[in-house]
């Protein structure tokens, strides 16, 4: 991230363009924009006005609300968006980091998003004891600012990760019969 950012001069313009070229079909206010980037609301006002000004973002106006969308009419479009997401990556270490806050974890399986695989209901299985469904949203809050999407993902107790096995619960099965792999692993839980 560190290169991308001094290649465009600020995190927060970075983290800007990411979830507007990742989510080329939304239209976010400055304001969703910034939560949503976990940048300052006036940092995300510049960098907005900067982004339309080059023209990769348009801006309009419904009911009396400015609303931004991505551009797709630019000349540079797809180079730009594949150029984005094939630099955008979070380390292993990063997420574990991020989740580990929430409780005891026993396995972090990734999969959708961070594998390329669509059919995946979830793109994070986080199983644990003493989970913090709060902590957990936040940390998955920060990973999404950072990829600049939405981040599905669902968590399970350790017994009752075991259970959804052993009846093939069907999201269980998704994550596993699909491409995934798991980052963290404390005990064999199946």
């Amino acid at each position: 991230m560190e290169t991308l950012s001094k290649l465009f001069s600020s995190a927060a313009r970075l983290k800007l363009l990411r979830l507007f070229l990742f989510n080329d079909d939304t239209a976010f206010s400055a304001k969703d924009a910034a939560f949503r980037a976990k940048v300052s609301l006036s940092q995300a006002r510049k960098e907005l006005a900067l982004l339309v000004s080059a023209g990769v973002l348009k801006k309009r106006t419904v009911q009396s609300r400015t609303l931004f969308t991505t551009n797709r009419r630019i000349g540079v479009y797809d180079a730009l968006q594949r150029f984005v997401r094939d630099t955008t990556e979070i380390s292993d270490a990063r997420i574990i980091s991020n989740l580990k806050k929430a409780g005891t974890l026993r396995q972090i399986t990734l999969t959708g998003v961070f594998t390329g695989a669509l059919e995946p209901k979830v793109d994070i299985l986080v199983i644990g004891d003493r989970l913090d469904d709060r902590v957990l949203s936040t940390a998955v809050h920060a990973l999404e600012a950072e990829l600049g999407r939405e981040l599905r993902y669902a968590s399970f107790t350790s017994q009752d990760f075991r259970y959804r096995v052993g009846v093939y619960d069907r999201l269980v099965r998704d994550v596993f019969d699909y491409a995934h792999r798991t980052v963290f692993e404390k005990s064999s839980l199946s």
